[in-house]
C-alpha cells in the first residue's frame, strides 16, 4: 500500500520510534498529514536520559528529541497525553479518549512498553520508564530534612544497574536486589558485567544475587523487603526494574496478530492492510541469526521507525539492522553489538577492568556479539562483520588483540573488501 501526496499518516505513541518515523516521512518528501498522538504528556524526548542524567539531577529539558517549534515548522500535529482508545482497521481510522476520531491512509504503531509490575510491591513503588518517573524519585533522593535516603533496586538489569549508579551518585545508599546468579547476565558478557559489578561495590553500592522474594511490606514510610531464605533490607524507597511489557493491547483489540508483541514482517507490516509497527512493540524477523525477536533498545526503535515510515510510503526496506546498544555508569561506558546470548564462546582481548577491553561472542565460527570498554570503533564495525555473517579463522582470534575495523574494511583498506575468514 502506498500513501498518496496528499494523504495521511497517524502515528500511535511519541517514543523514538514514532517520532522518527514522522521526521522520516518529512525528509523522504511526503507532503500530506502527519499525525503524531501519544498518552505520554511531554513532547518526544531521549529516553536513555531518564535512568541515567536526569535522575542524576539533569535539566529536564536538555532530554528533549527536537525544540518544541520542530513539530509545527515540519507541519507534524503532536497530541501529547492523548491516548488512543480503539482502532478500526475497517474504517481505517484511530479513535482517540476524547472521542476524536481520526482517518489514516497508513498506520504505524509505536506504543512502545510499560514498566513490568511485581504485584508484591507497594502501590507507591518506583518504576523509572517514563520522563514522569524521574521527578518523584529524585524527590525520595534528597530527604526535605537532610541526611541520606536509601534505595532498594529490584533488578540488576542495564535500567536497574544505572538507576543504582544515578542514585548513588546523588549521594543515596543503594541497595541492588538480583534475583539470578550475577547482575547484568542477559546483556553482558560475564567479564564485562562483574567488572561492572565491581565498579558499584567500590563505590558503595551493595549488591546481592540469588535473591529471591519473600514478602514486601510498608511502614512508617519506610519499605522491608523479605528473601525467602531469611535476609531482609529496608529502605526509604524501592524502584522496581524488572523488565517491560509490550504495550500490545490496543493492536490485540483491533485484531492484529501479537505474540508478546506486534507481529510484524521484515517491512514492519502487520496483519491488517496498512498498517505497521515499530519500536520496543513490535516482535519481527531477526536478521543473521534467524527467529523472531523483540528489541527494547532506544537505536533499533529509532531505526526500525524510519524502517515503518519508508515501508508505510512504499519505499520498500527490509529490517536487517544489527542491534548496538550502550550503558554508562560511574562515568564507564559499555558499547555492544549483536546478541551476547547467542554466543556459545567469548573471545576476549584486555582487561574488562581496564580502560580498553574487547569481547567477541561466536557462534558455530561465527561472530554474533562484540561487546567493549573504549573500543567504539571495534564496536560499530563488528556490527557489519555480523551482518555479512563472517567466520573468523582461529588464527584471527589467537592473536594478542584484533582489529575489527581493519577486518571489516578488508585487506585493501576499502569498504567490502574481502576479509580473512575461516572457509565455510
Amino acid at each position: 500500500m502506498t500513501v498518496s501526496p496528499d494523504g495521511r499518516v497517524v502515528i500511535i505513541g511519541t517514543g523514538i520510534a514514532g517520532a522518527t518515523a514522522a521526521e522520516t516521512l518529512r525528509k523522504e518528501g511526503f507532503t500530506g498529514s502527519i499525525v503524531l498522538v501519544g498518552d505520554d504528556p511531554s513532547p518526544p524526548y531521549r529516553r536513555p536520559m531518564v535512568s541515567k542524567e536526569i535522575l542524576a539531577g539533569a535539566d529536564i529539558a536538555k532530554s528533549l528529541l527536537r525544540p518544541n517549534a520542530f513539530w509545527p515548522d515540519h507541519s507534524i500535529e503532536l497530541r501529547t497525553g492523548t491516548s488512543v482508545e480503539s482502532i478500526d482497521v475497517d474504517a481505517a481510522r484511530v479513535v482517540c479518549e476524547d472521542g476524536t476520531a481520526l482517518a489514516y491512509d497508513a498506520l504505524i504503531v509505536a506504543t512502545g512498553g510499560r514498566a513490568r509490575r511485581l504485584a508484591s510491591m507497594p502501590p507507591d513503588a518506583h518504576h523509572v520508564r517514563h520522563l514522569r518517573d524521574a521527578a518523584p524519585l529524585r524527590t525520595c533522593l534528597t530527604p526535605p530534612g537532610g541526611g541520606t535516603a536509601s534505595l532498594l533496586v529490584i533488578g540488576g538489569g542495564l535500567v536497574g544497574m544505572e538507576v543504582a549508579a544515578s542514585a548513588r551518585a546523588a549521594g543515596a545508599d543503594v541497595t541492588v536486589l538480583e534475583a539470578g546468579e550475577r547482575v547484568l547476565e542477559r546483556a553482558l558478557p560475564g567479564p564485562v558485567a562483574e567488572a561492572l559489578t565491581g565498579l558499584h561495590r567500590e563505590r558503595g553500592v551493595v549488591v546481592h544475587t540469588g535473591v529471591r522474594l519473600e514478602e514486601v511490606t510498608r511502614a512508617g514510610g519506610r519499605t522491608r523487603v523479605s528473601a525467602r531464605d531469611g535476609r531482609e533490607w529496608v529502605a526509604d524507597a524501592v524502584v522496581v526494574a524488572v523488565g517491560m511489557t509490550p504495550n500490545d493491547e490496543l493492536a490485540s483489540r483491533a485484531g492484529l496478530t501479537v505474540d508478546d508483541g506486534i507481529v510484524v514482517d521484515e517491512f514492519c507490516a502487520t496483519s491488517a492492510p496498512g498498517v505497521f509497527a515499530a519500536g520496543d512493540v513490535a516482535r519481527f524477523p531477526r536478521p543473521v541469526l534467524g527467529g523472531v525477536e523483540r528489541i527494547e533498545h532506544w537505536n533499533h526503535a529509532q531505526a526500525h521507525g524510519a524502517a515503518a515510515a519508508r515501508n508505510a510510503l512504499g519505499i520498500a526496506t527490509a529490517y536487517e539492522d544489527v542491534p548496538w546498544c550502550w550503558t554508562t555508569q560511574f562515568g564507564r561506558t559499555v558499547q555492544t553489538s549483536g546478541w551476547p546470548a547467542a554466543a556459545a564462546e567469548v573471545v576476549s582481548y584486555g582487561d574488562a577492568a581496564g580502560e580498553a577491553y574487547l569481547a567477541l561472542g561466536m557462534a558455530d565460527g561465527r561472530l554474533v556479539s562484540a561487546t567493549g570498554v573504549g573500543r567504539p570503533r571495534d564496536v560499530r564495525a563488528a556490527r557489519t562483520l555480523i551482518k555479512d555473517g563472517i567466520r573468523l579463522s582461529r588464527t584471527v582470534l589467537e592473536g594478542a588483540d584484533i582489529d575489527l575495523t581493519r577486518l571489516a574494511a578488508g585487506p585493501g583498506g576499502g569498504a567490502g573488501a574481502p576479509v580473512a575468514v575461516a572457509p565455510e
